[in-house]
């Protein structure tokens, strides 16, 4: 197979939220005592996770997670019940929603932009195809690193989530390659894995912190011949 484009995953692969944005926003439970670093860490989980559910919903939550990342309010609806149901109070809540939705608060992994660069520079085209609800963009025009990007396939924008082939469909169509001509890159088998039912390769990364991941992202890519490792 010979790879004409990437395709990569936002959150888990390219960037991740860290446990240390979350602690920023002083989260307390009801009482007011300060969350320690294994309720939050398990809080940032539930927000980040790519599949599963974590609380249960009622009903009109329900239908909000299920489409979470269809449309903003439903995002808003469903995480704000997460939030709620994992003992945050309204007022951290809402700070913490917030937090999630700032592009700025999310820290790339330490190879993202040298991946991005090589892979311009040999003539390969990216494509972002992220399951979101929010613009992340700013994430990388503020490091220069979308001159590298040549199509963002947000499933709010497009109207379909992976790992429905729709989403993937349209980042192909707008990159013109074929799916056996495209590599997928994620941190998800279920979501980002979908994208071999069209026939692309895919490339499995782990969501670890981004301290404990240096070359993740460059050995997914160098073996399929694309860098050098």
């Amino acid at each position: 197979m010979a790879i004409e484009a990437v395709l990569f995953d936002y959150s888990g692969t390219l960037f991740r939220l860290e446990e240390s944005a979350f602690r920023e926003a002083e989260l307390t439970d009801a009482s007011g005592r300060p969350l320690d670093k294994h309720e939050v860490t398990e809080i940032m989980r539930r927000m980040t996770a790519p599949v599963g559910q974590w609380v249960e919903f009622d009903e009109a939550g329900q239908y909000a997670w299920e489409n979470r990342d269809l449309d903003p309010a439903l995002h808003r609806t469903a995480y704000m019940q997460v939030l709620e149901k994992s003992g945050v109070p309204d007022a951290s809540a809402g700070q913490l929603y917030e937090r999630l939705l700032e592009p700025t608060a999310w820290t790339p992994y330490p190879d993202t932009g040298d991946v991005l660069r090589a892979l311009s520079e040999r003539g390969v085209r990216v494509a972002i195809v992220s399951n979101i609800a929010f613009d992340f963009r700013p994430a990388f025009v503020s490091r220069g690193w979308d001159r590298y990007v040549d199509v963002f396939t947000l499933s709010f924008e497009v109207g379909a989530m992976k790992p429905d082939e729709r989403i993937f469909r349209s980042a192909l169509d707008k990159l013109g390659v074929e799916p056996g001509n495209a590599l997928m890159v994620g941190d998800s088998e279920e979501a980002d894995g979908g994208a071999t039912v069209l026939g692309c390769g895919f490339a499995l990364v782990d969501p670890l912190p981004t301290a404990d991941r240096p070359w993740a992202l460059r050995d997914a890519v160098a073996g399929h011949g694309l860098v050098g490792r």
